[in-house]
């Protein structure tokens, strides 16, 4: 019997959730997916020094330390975490929009067009990568710009069907359902426990995937923030799943039988639904998971980001 994890291959696309280059190389996903704490973390690492001193000494050369500065180091740093993974991977490599732009819908297209530029100055073209954008409705709004140019984006922090049919309307590349940070909220809201297919998290996707499959929606569903692997498991069949190194660890390691879950077929009839801005916004509104979800990620992400930037101002300042 193959490892569960090499049997998930078999039906799905895994994407790493790390950027740790050595976990990367060993465990080989098709793809890999950043975020502001992920390239944080890889910049820690003794992988990344000698680029993030190559960074610092093109920031000094450009003569200063001020704010315009910092904040292009940091987005060339965060590139070059981007480029690093794109060497070791097949596929694609996601590199998120800055948080604070969340709600800039022409924000957010400018900085896209400046991190492809940045990925093209290392010889890596555009059909490499995905623009990571939360899927707040100005986040939605730039990817329907950004793709009709040919820029493919993975909306990210998404929480409800509701940002899935936005997304959707707006013909996002792909979306990233988060799994695990919905069931955070359920158990902390309700204090029961859930199985993986009593789940809200799973539930939430597989729900998506239903919708998109059964009205022939190209958008591809990535589940992300997974809490164990049983939800993975309960996934199984989801066009991709961005998974963390220690669960694919986990997931290499068990030579169970993994059941398809998902697939096109399974797909039951419903009905397409399309929401302009006020339906998008009352519908957030009504729901209280994806609202507090949704804003609690930009702030941990924006968090991240400032200190990444602090890091990068305190060095260019020495």
């Amino acid at each position: 019997m193959t490892s569960k994890l090499e049997q998930l291959r078999a039906m799905t696309t895994v994407v790493a959730d790390t950027g740790d280059i050595e976990a990367v190389a060993r465990l080989k996903p098709v793809d890999c997916t950043t975020n502001p704490t992920i390239v944080l973390k890889a910049l820690g690492t003794e992988a990344f020094a000698e680029t993030f001193k190559a960074e610092i000494a093109w920031g000094k050369a450009q003569g200063g330390s001020g704010e315009a500065v910092t904040a292009i180091v940091a987005d060339r740093l965060a590139v070059s975490v981007g480029a690093a993974l794109a060497k070791i991977v097949p596929g694609r490599v996601s590199t998120e929009v800055d948080a604070d732009l969340s709600f800039d819908t022409k924000g957010s297209i400018a900085k896209a067009h400046e991190i492809i530029a940045g990925y093209k100055e290392r010889g890596i073209e555009r059909d490499r990568i995905l623009i990571k954008l939360a899927s707040t409705w100005e986040g939605i709004r730039a990817a329907e710009v950004l793709q009709s140019e040919g820029i493919d984006c993975n909306l990210t922090l998404l929480f409800s069907k509701a940002q899935a049919i936005a997304c959707a309307e707006a013909k996002a590349f792909l979306i990233s359902p988060f799994v695990g940070r919905i069931l955070d909220w359920y158990k902390k809201s309700t204090g029961e426990t859930y199985t993986a297919e009593t789940d809200p998290g799973v539930l939430s996707v597989r729900s998506i995937y239903n919708y998109y499959k059964a009205n022939d929606i190209k958008t591809i569903v990535m589940g992300a923030s997974f809490r164990n692997a049983g939800e993975i498991e309960a996934l199984a069949g989801c066009d991709r799943l961005t998974i963390s190194p220690a669960l694919l660890d986990e997931l290499d390691a068990d030579q169970g039988a993994l059941q398809q879950m998902l697939s096109p077929e399974k797909a039951t009839p419903e009905p397409r639904v399309s929401l302009d801005e006020k339906a998008f916004r009352w519908a957030m509104n009504e729901d209280a998971m994806a609202t507090e979800k949704l804003a609690e990620g930009i702030r941990a992400f924006a968090k991240d980001l400032g200190t990444l930037r602090g890091m990068v101002a305190k060095a260019l300042a020495a």
